[in-house]
């Protein structure tokens, strides 16, 4: 007769758990137990997810564009190449801003050209009239453009997409009122002289002495302009990893959704054309003080397409979007007028024989390049750049 198997007395089994089924672990963390290192890219946590710098190269590369941004005036001494550098670092703020607004936000605006314009008469009235010093007038120009920017953002309340953008082209109209009725202010339609101070502590800008060598004033508002660039998109680049950030995103995504999750999607709206509006203002004062001169025909609505051109060439919705948008759009008015003389059909003067002049040819091509990037790369030269870099990433396995 067979005898009944064994079996652990109850008090046993109790003292032993059952082992608990074993989940698929990821080679990354089967690398990290065994003593290896994870790969570089791999975030594990959503802190790494957050990181400003992903990798030691961005890093490196970071620390090359500081250098060029240094010794580049001390290589190209050109005045023609340098205003032009000047002026495409000045249409990258303002850029920028509008980034953060319709890019980031999703607010559609053709009123661009108000703010900067308004940014422009701040650095008449704060650095040319009461003579105050380089930081207290980009200071006013931005806390103005941002008090006007909150007075329009209600409207983007209960308004969206193309209503709001009609709304917003009403300021354009409204701007160009003011700047040629409001005389005292911005000179009518002669326009006004600026003489804005550009000195930062001991050093001018205008004048720039330093270690013994002396520095033309092109090289010196290089210097100034594109380190308010760095600045601008390292802020813009912090933003966008913090709640507010996130926030505009989700409001950009689909307002309701974001309501629904406790998002308050007002809050944000006003919010952002408050920033947005101030980040165009000290644009258009720099503008301003570089020129020494400006007039009420400058703030027209080309100037808003020129913007709206630059965020969509560039890439709308990313960080280095206004700056490589702002280097190919904003130099090109600059290089037509330069080189206009040997452009077939370009009209130079008067009784020159071309049938286009240099100004509705700088129309056109702003024109052209949205149609064909908005047709063929929506997400403009930053679209394609991360995709160049994605191949070499993925090497050999690209696709």
């Amino acid at each position: 007769m067979a005898s009944p198997p064994e079996t652990a007395p109850a008090s046993d089994r109790s003292a032993t758990p059952p082992t608990p089924a074993r989940l698929p672990v990821p080679s990354a963390a089967r690398a990290a137990e065994r003593g290896g290192r994870p790969h570089r890219r791999l975030s594990r946590s959503y802190a790494q997810d957050l990181r400003l710098f992903h990798t030691r190269g961005s890093k490196v590369g970071l620390a090359l564009l500081l250098t060029g941004y240094l010794v580049f005036p001390t290589v190209v001494q050109d005045d023609f190449w340098l205003s032009v550098l000047i002026y495409s670092g000045v249409t990258a703020i303002g850029a920028t801003g509008l980034n953060l607004l319709t890019g980031f936000c999703g607010q559609v605006s053709l009123g661009h050209a108000f703010f900067v314009g308004a940014g422009a008469y701040c650095a008449a009235v704060f650095g040319g009239d009461l003579g105050l010093p380089l930081p207290l007038w980009l200071l006013g120009a931005a806390v103005v453009g941002a008090i006007v920017g909150a007075l329009v953002g209600p409207f983007a309340l209960r308004l969206r997409g193309l209503y709001l953008a009609i709304v917003t082209l009403g300021l354009v109209f409204v701007g160009a009122h003011l700047w040629r009725n409001l005389t005292p202010l911005t000179g009518g339609n002669f326009g006004t002289s600026i003489t804005a101070d550009v000195s930062i502590g001991p050093f001018d800008l205008d004048d720039l002495s330093l270690f013994g060598e002396q520095f033309s004033r092109n090289q010196g508002w290089f210097w100034l302009v594109w380190g308010l660039v760095l600045v601008t998109t390292l802020l813009t680049r912090n933003l966008m990893r913090t709640r507010a950030g996130r926030a505009m995103q989700a409001v950009r995504d689909r307002d309701v959704a974001a309501e629904v999750i406790g998002v308050s999607a007002g809050r944000y709206k006003i919010g952002t054309f408050a920033v947005s509006s101030a980040i165009a203002a000290v644009a258009g004062s720099l503008f301003g003080a570089y020129q020494q001169f400006i007039s009420p025909e400058e703030w027209g609505l080309i100037l808003s397409v020129q913007y709206i051109a630059v965020i969509i060439v560039g890439g709308m919705g990313t960080v280095m979007g206004p700056i490589l948008g702002a280097l190919f759009v904003g130099a090109l008015p600059a290089l037509i007028d330069r080189y206009s003389d040997v452009i077939p059909g370009v009209s130079d003067g008067v009784g020159s024989d071309g049938f286009i002049s240099v100004s509705a040819l700088n129309q056109a091509v702003f024109g052209l390049l949205i149609v064909v990037f908005l047709v063929v790369e929506p997400r403009g030269l930053a679209g394609i750049w991360l995709r160049v870099k994605a191949y070499f990433t993925s090497w050999p396995f690209s696709y």
